[in-house]
């Protein structure tokens, strides 16, 4: 199992790909960054959760979509041509399922 070992929000412009089908793909706002490690200490990685709480590997992402990449668009860019901005209502209750790591 991997723990966090640190969040910070991500800035405006960052995006999560994901493919739906092999014609669609669809971008969500990240909405922060995750320092995750490996219970044993080691294998370090940096994953984004987007806007209605998907992240690569996580078990609770949309049925069917597969993660593709992060992107960036500057704010004067625009957003991607396939955003989703997820209205406050699609919002999903639940979290990454990741244990926060203990001071020692």
């Amino acid at each position: 199992m991997k723990r966090i070992v640190e969040i910070v929000p991500a800035r405006p412009g960052w995006y999560a790909r994901w493919q739906l089908t092999p014609d669609a793909t669809r971008c969500y706002p990240v909405s922060l960054w995750a320092l995750l490690e490996e219970a044993d200490g080691t294998g370090r990685e940096v994953v984004g959760m987007d806007c209605i709480g998907q992240w690569p590997g996580g078990d609770d992402n949309e049925m069917g979509g597969e993660f593709v990449r992060y992107l960036y668009h500057t704010p004067d860019s625009g957003e991607p041509e396939d955003v989703d901005s997820a209205p406050a209502g699609d919002l999903r209750e639940t979290g990454p399922r990741l244990q926060p790591m203990t001071a020692p």
